[in-house]
């Protein structure tokens, strides 16, 4: 048998780069364009991607040689994974390596909304100098979090990751999700006792109306899930991160409530116009910005990679 070659052509973490050679196959880790895929890909038996990477049909077609698709994250839009197991290729992905780095990141934006360090981020440079006093008075006009309801659309891996987060810091969870009628969560407590909680889901409408602070987590939808319906009954100053697709929001809704003062701040790590997000989004001074790091922390890096190189060793070894 040839040897097994591997094209990471969104990058590998150095760990599952070593343990894919180690278990004798040829990873290659140079990026190719969407237009030299479907000439170079055929001398390759996989493909790995992260989201930058789209492997759709006419790839699929193009490629008989591949034998499998490796997604290093959580959700497969840029796959068309329906077709290609239809092909009988094997589909992979991580659901479960970046979810405490998004979980973080989740967190990390509210906090940045609840005490304004966006704002005073991008004033203080600019005129710290001279309108200390006045920056002063606008970010201590913040609240604490305890006591607050962290609404969680989808209850996932992710969204659960959450919840223990928010549990820690004394909030109240408020999940729903289709899928899952309740969910017990393990908080583990360095030295202390595993502690666990039952959390059960709540229709949509109950999460949209009493939350203090929403966050999604959901594959990409036909419609947004919050839009000019669902503005209508949030509850006014709430505060919205979106770490998981862009469009799951309505960008043009967020501008509406946020000008309106029905949405009190937003958190976005993902945009429908990725690489170049909409202009009047970047400059909002009522949204927290990230430019879609949700799983990208060494040690998420890390765990993908792990996860991802034993599921394609594993894959090969049952062939």
């Amino acid at each position: 048998m040839s040897r097994i070659r591997i094209l990471a052509n969104d990058g590998i973490d150095e760990t599952g780069k070593a343990m894919l050679e180690a278990a004798g196959f040829e990873v290659i880790t140079d990026h190719l364009k969407a237009e030299d895929l479907a000439v170079q890909l055929n001398s390759f038996d996989v493909i790995t991607v992260r989201s930058a990477t789209l492997v759709r049909q006419a790839l699929i077609d193009s490629c008989p040689n591949l034998k499998v698709i490796g997604r290093g994250g959580v959700g497969m839009d840029n796959i068309d994974v329906a077709y290609a197991k239809e092909k009988g290729l094997g589909v992979y992905n991580t659901p479960a390596a970046s979810s405490r780095s998004v979980a973080e990141l989740v967190i990390a934006h509210m906090l940045s909304l609840s005490r304004h360090l966006h704002m005073a981020n991008r004033s203080m440079p600019a005129s710290g100098q001279t309108d200390f006093g006045k920056l002063k008075k606008q970010a201590s006009e913040g609240n604490e979090i305890l006591g607050k309801t962290i609404g969680i659309i989808g209850f996932g891996r992710i969204g659960q990751e959450v919840a223990k987060m928010a549990l820690g810091m004394g909030m109240k969870v408020m999940a729903t999700d289709p899928f899952v009628k309740n969910a017990m969560l393990r908080l583990q407590i360095h030295g202390a006792e595993r502690i666990e909680i039952p959390i059960e889901t709540v229709d949509m409408e109950t999460v949209l109306r009493q939350s203090d602070m929403i966050t999604i987590h959901i594959p990409k939808s036909d419609k947004p899930i919050i839009g000019k319906e669902e503005l209508s009954i949030l509850k006014k100053g709430v505060l919205l991160v979106n770490t998981a697709r862009g469009g799951v929001f309505d960008e043009d809704i967020l501008l509406e409530g946020l000008n309106s003062g029905v949405i009190g701040g937003v958190g976005l790590d993902v945009f429908v116009g990725e690489p170049t997000p909409r202009a009047d989004l970047l400059s909002h001074p009522k949204i927290s910005l990230s430019p879609h790091i949700g799983g990208s922390t060494a040690e998420a890096q890390e765990n993908v990679g792990k996860e991802l190189a034993g599921l394609i060793i594993d894959h090969f070894g049952k062939a």
